[in-house]
């Protein structure tokens, strides 16, 4: 027991179990196999995808965009103003026979828009054969008259037309009218006067404030008494404060930029009591709230007129 030896700490001690040493060609050789297997994996998965697209995309153009049974074979049109058919259906850019799937809706709907005569346009597919349009033009309530330079001559007048909100539009060529409304003459609108060519342009609204007031006041007067005593002629808004309206009758009527319902009624009051009185306004200042400035004028020495008819109201027919 004396001379026995002391045990060790295995932990400090290292066992040689396995030695394995591989060369390196071996070791290169499995890492490439590996790649190899990696690589011709992503090549199978993508070219299962691209065959899947090509596949899918021929049988949507086999199954839907190219199959005659989703042919376009009627177009609804409808309006709800005089413009023709035929015309918007010019406009639309749409033919018979085209694949109802495959026809871009947003663009149908923004040629239509891009034309001035129109305010809104909706399109809808109604399947399996038809195509429905419907549209809201714009209406004409004042006229704009304007010098346009023209190359080695001399400038030409251009007639304008603009709705309630001010925008632009050229009058509508009669062959493009329903026919329904074709021989029927438009209704006379009052003329913007007072505006210069840079001002006015097809497609683009007006936004000078006083020709936004004008075009106020020829709705309120056509929902006022006055609209079947006299006739709107033109409307002058050169000046920065107010509006000189002259009358179809010979009078000048001023109105300022606001409360313009008070001063046509007003301006109802004071017509009426002339009549009582016989005697026609020659001017009428408006725009001074008290002690309004009158001009009188004899109504023996007017002409004779024809008594005014209210225009028709603006809810329009459809015309399909």
């Amino acid at each position: 027991m004396w001379f026995k030896r002391k045990a060790r700490n295995r932990r400090l001690g290292r066992d040689h179990v396995l030695d394995v040493k591989l060369r390196s060609s071996q070791v290169r050789a499995v890492r490439s196999r590996r790649l190899a297997l990696s690589l011709g994996g992503l090549f199978a998965i993508g070219f299962g995808l691209y065959l899947a697209y090509r596949i899918g995309g021929w049988a949507l153009d086999e199954l839907v965009y190219e199959n005659k049974a989703f042919a376009l074979q009627e177009l609804d049109v409808q309006t709800d103003g005089v413009i023709s058919a035929d015309q918007l259906r010019r406009w639309a850019g749409v033919k018979l026979e085209e694949n109802l799937l495959a026809l871009d809706l947003a663009r149908v709907k923004r040629d239509l828009e891009l034309v001035p005569l129109v305010q809104f346009a909706s399109v809808e597919r109604v399947l399996p054969h038809t195509l429905r349009i419907r549209v809201v033009e714009r209406e004409p309530i004042a006229q704009v008259n304007v010098l346009r330079p023209r190359p080695n001559a001399s400038p030409e007048m251009v007639v304008y037309q603009v709705d309630a909100a001010g925008w632009v539009m050229l009058p509508l060529d009669p062959r493009q009218r329903a026919i329904a409304v074709n021989n029927q003459p438009a209704d006379p609108v009052p003329l913007l006067d007072g505006l210069d060519s840079t001002q006015v342009q097809p497609g683009r609204r007006i936004e000078i404030h006083q020709v936004q007031v004008a075009l106020q006041l020829v709705v309120a007067f056509e929902q006022s008494p006055m609209a079947g005593l006299v006739e709107l002629k033109r409307i002058d808004v050169s000046a920065p404060e107010t509006l000189l309206v002259t009358t179809g009758q010979g009078s000048e009527v001023t109105f300022r930029l606001n409360d313009l319902d008070q001063q046509l009624q007003r301006w109802h009051d004071i017509d009426d009591m002339g009549h009582r009185l016989g005697k026609a306004i020659a001017t009428l200042d408006l725009a001074v709230s008290n002690n309004v400035p009158v001009r009188w004028l004899e109504a023996s020495a007017l002409p004779p007129e024809s008594p005014k008819l209210p225009k028709t109201s603006r809810t329009r027919k459809k015309h399909v």
